[in-house]
Formats: structure tokens, C-alpha cells, sequence
């Protein structure tokens, strides 16, 4: 009896990997190696989506669901996370029909999908039935349920155990990218918030060392204004000082050498010798008296311990004291340069003869408004101060003269004073008829500054002004 070579059903079975009771077994083979061929491009298909990581998760997790539906001939596949899991995740879930399109909108989906994706929020366990086509396989992650795989499968028969890998394969996957999407969004979260803090820290610091720089200016002002209110009240007492007593004495010295002096003009050529003497004496009381006066303003507008002021600055801050009374406007033409032409001294000198000339259009113009014109040239520095007063610059000119020439009764007494200072500086005074209708005060310093000696008290006094 011949021994049949023909395989028995075991060899076939272990060659193929196939059981079936049908008699032929090519057609379970073909159908095996075409699921296989499935997962194997399912997993290709994942794996090539998993290197597109600048696509984000979704797009991964669209990619995921396309292999589930074309491993399965699926009409519907649904991935989805359970509420309160890995919450900064996304997408919440992902929907892909059979053509592979991804839908967005969950209202949109299919009555059975939406059910599908309720139950998966809810973390519901919905075994399937053996007659039923869905599928469903949990994501989970340490042990713990995170969301589900549901797929609506378009086999011919149930699925096998191997399907079943071939999902839990892409629910892992799937779990996997929304951790890390979870975990990323959590790493912005926190860097967002440390990068607020340490702004916040920043503006904290700025602010607090603008405000410790501010107290500390503050302090030093303060410390600084206490010491000029002490040093101003006491310059104020020497000045009230000076101005009632040593100031009433010179003056009386004064009228007392010019009575001499007409009473030894009386007495003839024998007392020649002792008018020189008391001309003489009569030169020193009215310088002595000029020294008063500049000594006397000097301490009521002593300057502060602070950056000395622009001579615009002080004519600004002159004039405000004369407004209350009088409206004053100060103009400035040009720009003093760099460096400025006249120093400090030049400018306070000039503040001062601007001065005078506001206390006399207060007191004796009977004006209502003034103007105080600075203008910088090439060549000079013209200041004028204008009013539209009663005064007359012909007779303000004539008593300058006068002033000169004799001491002073009180009134215009600051005239010489305005003179000398104008002098002082190189420069000329003049009194002119102002476009307001009243007196224009005008001083024109030479530039560059060239101080002079004040003059011995001149006999012409043309030397010393413009007549108008």
C-alpha cells in the first residue's frame, strides 16, 4: 500500500496559519495575507505621521483614524477623550468618514456617532454585540481610561483577535499624542505664566527703584529747601537791615557833604581845597550807596543751591511777580548757542535791570501792561522793556542825568543803578517811545562780553546813554 504525499489538514494549517473546516484553503490564505497587507499599511500609514510633528497632534490623530477605517472598511471611525482627562488636550475628538474626511463639527456627525462620542466622554464601557458593526477599544494611559476607538467596521464577518491589535495599536498611538499634546500645552501654560511673573517681577523692580531714586530726590530737596528757607530768612533780616538803617545813614552823609559843599562854596576860593575834599566825599557816599543797593537786591534774590537759571528763566520768573498787577509777557528771538555768550553773572545783571525797570512801570507809569523783549544776535543781546504807561522817555532821560549828578530824592533812584549795570557789561542804556505808547527801556550788550570797570561818576552823561 503506497503512503499518500498529499499535506494533511495540520500541515496545511500550520503552513498557512489558517483554520477552517472548508476543503480548499487558498481562499482563506488569499483573505489572511490581504488583512495583513491592511496592517501592515495601516502601520505605515501611522508611522509616516508620526514623523510630521510640525502638523501637530490633530493631524496625527486624523491619520490614526484613516488606517482604523481603511483596516476595517470602516464607514465611520471615532476617536475621543473622556471628560476631565488630560483637559488641555487637543482635539477633544477626531471623526473620520469612509472617504477619510476628518469633520470638525461635532453637530454635524451622524445621530449613532454622536452617541458614540457622548458614551466615550462619559467613560462608558459598551461592549459590543456579536451582531453589532461597531468596535470599540479603550485609550488608556498608566493604567487609567483616557478616551476610546470606535469604529463602525465594513467586514464581511466579525473582526478578529488580530484587528482588535491592530487597534489597540492606533488607541495607544493615539493616547500617546494627546499626552504629549496635554504636556505641551501644560509647558506653554507654565512658561506663559513664569514669563508674566518675571515681567511682573521686572516692572516691580523698575518701579520700586524709580520710586527709591524719587524719595531720595525728594529728601535732598527738601533737606535743600529747609536750608535756603533758613539762609533766605536770614538774607532778608541783613537786607531790612541795611535798606532801614545803614542805607537812611549814607544818605543822611550824603545831605550832609552836599550842605558843606555849598557852604564852602560860599565862602569863596579859600575854601577850594576843602570842596575838592568834600566833592570827593560826596563821590564815595553815592558809591557807598550803590554798593548798598546791589548788596541789598543781592540778598533778596539770593540764588538757590541749584543749577544757576537761563536768563530767559529769570526774566520768566521776574516777571511773574509783577503779574498780579500788571499783565507781562516775556519774549525771547534767537538762542543764546553753545557756549551761551554771556555767563551767569552778565545774566543777572541783565535780570536786574529788567527788574528795575518792571518796579518803575508799576509804581509810577500808571501802566497796564508790559512787554520784555530778549533777543540774541550775532553780534549782541538787546533787552527791552516796554509799557504802555504815561511815562516819558525825554524826561526819564533827564533825570538819569540828574541822578547821576546829585543824590537821588528817591524817586527813580534805579535809573543810575540801571546804567552802571549796562555799563558794567560794555553795554548802553536808553529810554525810547515804546510801540504801546508808553516808555521803551532798551539795553544792547556787545558781543563777545567785554566787562568794564565802572566808570567814575561822568560829568556827560552822553557818554553813558542813547538819547532818544
Amino acid at each position: 500500500m503506497t503512503k499518500s504525499l498529499s499535506p494533511t489538514p495540520g500541515d496545511i494549517e500550520k503552513l498557512t496559519g489558517v483554520r477552517s473546516g472548508k476543503r480548499s484553503y487558498y481562499r482563506e490564505y488569499i483573505r489572511s495575507d490581504e488583512r495583513m497587507q491592511h496592517t501592515v499599511r495601516a502601520l505605515d500609514s501611522i508611522s509616516r505621521a508620526l514623523v510630521r510633528t510640525v502638523e501637530g497632534p490633530r493631524s496625527l490623530l486624523e491619520e490614526i483614524a484613516r488606517a482604523a477605517c481603511e483596516h476595517l472598511a470602516a464607514p465611520w471611525v471615532l476617536l475621543g477623550l473622556c471628560d476631565g482627562a488630560l483637559l488641555r488636550a487637543r482635539p477633544r475628538f477626531v471623526a473620520v468618514d469612509g472617504r477619510g474626511d476628518a469633520w470638525e463639527d461635532e453637530g454635524r456627525l451622524m445621530q449613532t456617532v454622536r452617541l458614540e462620542l457622548g458614551a466615550i466622554r462619559a467613560g462608558l464601557s459598551r461592549p459590543a454585540r456579536s451582531d453589532s458593526p461597531w468596535v470599540r477599544v479603550p485609550m488608556t494611559l498608566e493604567g487609567k481610561l483616557v478616551g476610546g476607538l470606535v469604529a463602525m467596521h465594513g467586514l464581511p464577518t466579525a473582526p478578529e483577535p488580530g484587528d482588535l491589535s491592530v487597534l489597540r495599536v492606533l488607541a495607544n498611538q493615539a493616547a500617546v499624542a494627546l499626552h504629549t499634546s496635554d504636556q505641551y500645552q501644560a509647558g506653554l501654560e507654565l512658561h506663559r505664566r513664569a514669563q508674566q511673573l518675571y515681567d511682573e517681577a521686572t516692572a516691580q523692580a523698575l518701579d520700586l527703584t524709580a520710586r527709591t531714586n524719587e524719595l531720595r530726590r525728594t529728601e535732598l530737596r527738601l533737606a535743600a529747601a529747609h536750608q535756603r528757607e533758613l539762609l533766605d530768612g536770614e538774607r532778608h533780616r541783613i537786607a531790612r537791615e541795611l535798606h532801614d538803617s545803614v542805607s537812611q545813614y549814607v544818605l543822611s552823609a550824603g545831605m550832609a557833604v552836599e550842605i558843606a559843599r555849598g557852604e564852602a562854596a560860599a565862602v569863596g576860593p579859600a575854601a577850594s581845597g576843602i570842596t575838592r575834599e568834600l566833592d570827593r566825599a560826596k563821590g564815595l557816599t553815592q558809591e557807598a550807596i550803590q554798593q548798598l543797593r546791589d548788596a541789598i537786591y543781592a540778598l533778596h534774590h539770593a540764588t538757590s543751591g541749584e543749577a544757576p537759571a537761563s536768563l530767559s528763566d529769570l526774566l520768566s520768573e521776574l516777571t511773574a511777580h509783577y503779574r498780579p498787577r500788571l499783565h507781562v509777557q516775556v519774549k525771547v528771538e534767537g538762542s543764546p548757542g553753545d557756549p551761551a555768550p554771556l555767563d551767569a553773572a552778565a545774566d543777572h545783571d541783565l535780570a536786574r535791570i529788567a527788574g528795575e525797570a518792571l518796579f518803575n512801570i508799576a509804581n509810577h507809569s500808571s501802566a497796564d501792561r508790559a512787554v520784555v523783549r530778549l533777543r540774541y544776535r550775532a553780534d549782541q543781546v538787546v533787552l527791552t522793556v516796554a509799557d504802555d504807561g504815561k511815562g516819558d522817555p525825554v524826561a526819564l532821560s533827564r533825570l538819569l542825568r540828574l541822578e547821576r549828578q546829585a543824590v537821588a530824592d528817591g524817586r527813580h533812584r534805579g535809573l543810575a543803578n540801571m546804567a552802571t549795570r549796562a555799563e558794567k557789561l560794555g553795554g548802553t542804556l536808553a529810554f525810547r517811545r515804546a510801540r504801546l505808547g508808553g516808555v521803551r527801556v532798551e539795553v544792547r550788550i556787545p558781543l563777545p562780553l567785554h566787562r568794564l570797570r565802572p566808570p567814575e561818576f561822568a560829568t556827560d552823561p552822553g557818554q553813558i546813554l542813547e538819547t532818544p
